[in-house]
């Protein structure tokens, strides 16, 4: 078994599936319903929102650097 297929079995399991319904109409048209079935996925806690957050705001901060050092021929 490769890692690819323990990781699909691992999300698998913590997947929570709900049915529920879609509503949808168009200017001038009756609402529509449908049924649909939603999957809810837990974020690991690697990834929250600070995380992501923090990790762009590194990014910015390297990238104006470069941009600093460009102009200033460094």
């Amino acid at each position: 078994m490769n890692q690819q297929s323990k990781n699909e079995g691992i999300n698998a399991s913590i997947e929570k599936k709900v049915e529920s319904v879609d509503y949808r109409s168009s200017a001038g048209q009756d609402q529509e319903a449908r049924s649909v079935e939603v999957t809810h996925q837990p974020h690991s806690s690697n990834n929250t929102s600070g995380g992501i957050l923090a990790g762009a705001a590194a990014a910015v901060t390297s990238t104006l650097q470069s941009a600093k050092d460009a102009v200033s021929k460094k």
